[in-house]
């Protein structure tokens, strides 16, 4: 079984991280299914792709605002098709649906469709998409298949949490030690970490404002990780600044830009805090922190519902006063905190073992190979 996985590539984010960990996992297990992927740019996820020795392809840097750009990727497409021997294509998001769903029909693949966000039904992107149904759609949480219908009514679907591997060993107490005086955080302090794009449903102003609230609780910091890939995201990352001096929290405060350690950074904190004022699909990071056994203090909206539970966390509303009350608790009580950190292994193991996916993955292409295209 060969599977074709496309997507855009210009960004990075939960979906090129799904897709890296797909590559990784796949390469890890041998056996089962080859897992290729066919992306329009070139960046880090290409570079990571290639890294791992996973099999890729680049169609072009496809643009709908040249249309000419976007023939000559479906024509790469139509070739890379027509040349090697896919048993289904798997496209992950709307974009890459609407761009190169028509192609995989039209060469008789099995065609799929992994949802990685909510959908709407209104965007210019998904109605273009509804045009091309999918054999079946692989939705990454119970909260995204509820949305699923807005584009595409009849399509069959399963849910598949995405994977994620566990983030490697962990930090001596001496590299921990090192890493958290490096980041302005002594032995003692009790260090809260947000780690995402900066993007303000990601609840950065949030969590700002709920510290504020924490200002005369002695031991605590705080570590925002993520880096500004877009314009908009380099003004919202500056206002975040201009916010934590506002609220007195500049030297409790660290801003750490883009990193490419967050396991390490999770596995040197104590809590981690997301605080989405808007429904997360899934959740990556949230899993990522319960492998590394830190709490997870989140707020009760969308795919998170299905991560967190009382063995490994805290769910709040999206209020300030409830969210500075509930790090409150946990910065003061060292052994509710460390309780709910050794929950989460467990947890996040159950939910998102890559070994686990990829069977479920093998088994849902299956599914589609067995039935004739409608």
């Amino acid at each position: 079984m060969r599977v074709l996985h496309v997507s855009s590539g210009n960004l990075y984010g939960g979906v090129e991280t799904f897709l890296r960990t797909l590559a990784l996992a796949g390469a890890k297990r041998g056996g089962g299914a080859e897992h290729a992927f066919a992306l329009c740019f070139e960046g880090r996820i290409a570079e990571e792709l290639r890294s791992a020795g996973a099999g890729l392809h680049l169609l072009g840097p496809a643009k709908v605002s040249r249309p000419w750009l976007v023939w000559e990727a479906r024509r790469a497409l139509r070739a890379l098709l027509k040349r090697e021997a896919f048993s289904a294509v798997v496209c992950h998001a709307a974009w890459p649906q609407a761009l190169f769903g028509p192609v995989v029909r039209a060469a008789g693949v099995p065609l799929l469709f992994f949802q990685h966000d909510a959908l709407t039904g209104e965007h210019w992107v998904e109605r273009w998409a509804r045009v091309t149904e999918p054999a079946l759609a692989l939705c990454n949480s119970r909260y995204t298949a509820g949305t699923l219908a807005r584009v595409y009514p009849r399509t069959p679907w399963r849910v598949l949490h995405p994977p994620v591997p566990e983030g490697g060993a962990g930090l001596t107490p001496s590299e921990r030690a090192s890493l958290r005086g490096e980041l302005g955080a002594s032995a003692e302090d009790v260090v809260i970490v947000h780690a995402s794009r900066m993007q303000e449903w990601k609840g950065q102003r949030l969590l700002l404002e709920s510290l504020g609230r924490l200002r005369q609780v002695p031991g605590w910091k705080a570590w925002f990780a993520g880096g500004a890939q877009r314009p908009e995201e380099v003004a919202y990352a500056d206002g975040l600044a201009d916010q934590a001096a506002r609220l007195g929290l500049s030297d409790r405060v660290r801003f750490l830009g883009q990193r490419t350690d967050v396991p390490r950074l999770l596995r040197a904190a104590d809590v981690h805090c997301q605080p989405n004022i808007g429904p997360e699909p899934f959740g990556l990071a949230f899993v990522e922190a319960l492998y590394a056994g830190l709490p997870v203090v989140t707020t009760a909206l969308g795919g998170p519902l299905e991560i967190v539970d009382v063995s490994c966390g805290v769910l709040v509303p999206p209020k300030v006063e409830a969210l500075a009350q509930a790090l409150r608790e946990l910065i003061e009580d060292e052994p509710a905190r460390l309780k709910l950190g050794r929950g989460g292994p467990a947890r996040a193991l159950a939910l998102s073992a890559p070994s686990a996916f990829l069977e479920a993955l093998e088994v849902a292409v299956r599914s589609v190979i067995r039935e004739p295209l409608s």
